[in-house]
């Protein structure tokens, strides 16, 4: 079994994986291997893993950087990602090791924090045990513990109780090797009572290696809490990203996740969202674009544990050639949460007869006053539509174009920084031009 390997792995390296890293990431390690010995990584036979063989994304020879060899370089210069009109504060992963050296010096309100998460651990050890390794379960399926086992870094964002972070945070993920590499990636986001932050992530290839990036997201929301969490997805057909995403919401606050895959390989999507207290509200949304040989696979599970929660999930996806793609949306609403508003829509378009979509809502209700409702439809372009838009003088292109940037266009308004939502409307129509959907703006992309 490929987990072996990697068991040895960890066992012979186990030291050098904590002396490069953090008491407070070290100490969930034990547990994590202990959980990934047992499960190993998920396989078909589960319900949940029916399309994805994620074990076999583990066996080619992949690199590992357990010592922590920094990037040589100033991103900043090579790699600068600029959104027009919008200031955003940038920061780097590189692989999976977070690029300290000319990161910016923000004067943030007193008492936040963003930056390196093993420098956030060293800094304020008791906050981060409270979340790290906490929200993040490893005994929910194999990638969650191994990610644990070996991450070693990533990025920490604190606000503490009443502070607000104006500026959006960037944060820009790199993959760059002369060989195949695997890098495990960890992002903490704690906003306590009052709180609010946006953060954007954007993942870029560099090289044509073989890359496998497994990436663990904590998100804690206290009491009225705001937090936005977008996900962009550019990289290339050579890259297979595993990334589970948790969410843990007090009451009255209110979280968005929102992930557009504009360019991958292969792509699994996970989230976990508990909504903790009442009148907690949450946002799950995702837009694929996929064509060629790529698939994409995003899962979704909301619980409601508590009375007067509302959740929304809104799923698109835009398949060409012979493009895959897979959705499982569950919502499940507990015995005391009354007053439950739910709403799942999955909507999907299959542009070419050889593209295939797998979908499966799901309602769990224990609750007997509640609002919830999911739909799913899959098809087409409408022929009508179409025919109508020619009739009007336009070309078949543009009005295939037109129909499609429509369809997306639900996605895409659960964005709420208007300039992001005018720049991913550009690199969407982009990619349906067939354009690289690259932002342009830097060195590496022009």
């Amino acid at each position: 079994m490929i987990e072996n390997q990697y068991i040895d792995i960890f066992n012979q390296y186990r030291d050098k994986i904590d002396a490069k890293s953090a008491p407070g990431l070290n100490s969930q390690r034990d547990k994590a291997f202990e959980a990934f010995r047992k499960q190993g990584f998920p396989t078909k036979k589960l319900e949940d893993y029916l399309y994805l063989d994620v074990a076999a994304e583990f066996m080619p020879d992949f690199g590992l950087n357990l010592n922590r060899v920094p990037f040589q370089g100033n991103p900043y210069v090579a790699f600068r990602c600029e959104i027009p009109n919008m200031t955003t504060n940038l920061y780097f992963v590189l692989n999976d090791l977070f690029h300290q050296e000319h990161s910016p010096q923000v004067e943030y309100p007193k008492g936040v924090f963003v930056g390196s998460l093993k420098q956030f651990a060293e800094e304020k050890p008791e906050v981060c045990s409270k979340y790290y390794g906490q929200i993040a379960d490893v005994n929910n399926n194999g990638i969650i513990a191994f990610n644990t086992m070996f991450a070693q870094d990533g990025l920490a964002i604190y606000v503490p109780k009443g502070v607000i972070v104006e500026e959006p945070i960037q944060l820009i993920n790199i993959l760059k090797s002369e060989f195949n590499y695997l890098v495990n990636r960890r992002i903490l986001i704690i906003a306590e009572d009052d709180a609010q932050v946006k953060l954007l992530i954007c993942d870029h290839t560099v090289d044509e290696s073989h890359f496998l990036a497994t990436q663990v997201t904590e998100i804690y929301a206290g009491r009225n809490a705001v937090v936005d969490c977008y996900d962009l997805e550019e990289n290339s057909d050579k890259v297979t990203r595993l990334t589970n995403t948790f969410v843990l919401q007090e009451g009255s606050s209110n979280v968005l996740v929102n992930n557009m895959t504009l360019n991958t390989g292969v792509s699994r999507n996970n989230y976990n969202v508990k909504l903790n207290g009442e009148h907690a509200e949450a946002y799950v949304c995702g837009m694929v674009i996929a064509d060629r040989q790529q698939y994409v696979d995003n899962f979704a599970f909301l619980d409601h544990a508590k009375p007067h929660c509302t959740s929304t999930q809104l799923f698109k996806y835009v398949l060409q050639d012979e493009a895959k793609g897979s959705f499982c949306g569950r919502i499940l609403v507990e015995k005391d949460a009354q007053k439950t508003m739910a709403y799942q829509s999955n909507n999907n378009l299959c542009i070419s007869p050889n593209a295939k979509m797998y979908a499966k809502p799901q309602l769990e209700i224990y609750a007997d006053d509640v609002k919830c409702s999911h739909g799913l439809t899959t098809g087409q372009l409408d022929e009508e539509a179409l025919f109508y838009l020619r009739s009007r003088g336009i070309g078949y292109d543009a009005a295939k174009l037109m129909l499609m940037q429509a369809f997306t266009a639900g996605v895409l308004e659960h964005v709420r920084i208007p300039r992001l939502r005018e720049r991913l409307q550009d690199l969407v129509e982009k990619r349906f031009r067939g354009e690289s959907a690259r932002c342009g703006n830097c060195m590496v992309c022009k």
